[in-house]
């Protein structure tokens, strides 16, 4: 497997839809939930290079699927929630 490609690939710049303004693909690689990559990934790059063969070949299989699959992540407000429970869990352990 031809790595440069890949590294090429990662170093590639857009326009940002959700934040407004240009960000590399590096970013998106991680700029989702828990640091994975954004679920706006494939929707945003597939007209600029070959998104889905540098996703499947760099990440896990269960991050690929859930990217292939598509949707928007959780609400705002579910989100939340979630970050609260979060930090209370954490909150305990200390």
């Amino acid at each position: 497997m031809d790595h440069r490609n890949d590294e090429m690939d990662a170093d590639r710049k857009r326009r940002c839809p959700r934040l407004g303004h240009e960000v590399g693909f590096r970013y998106c690689l991680m700029a989702g939930e828990e640091h994975s990559a954004c679920w706006k990934t494939i929707d945003c790059w597939w007209e600029i290079f070959d998104v889905h063969t540098y996703l499947k070949n760099n990440l896990p299989e269960e991050q690929y699927r859930r990217l292939a699959a598509g949707g928007p992540p959780k609400n705002k407000v579910t989100s939340l929630l979630e970050l609260v429970e979060q930090a209370r869990k954490r909150a305990g352990k200390e």
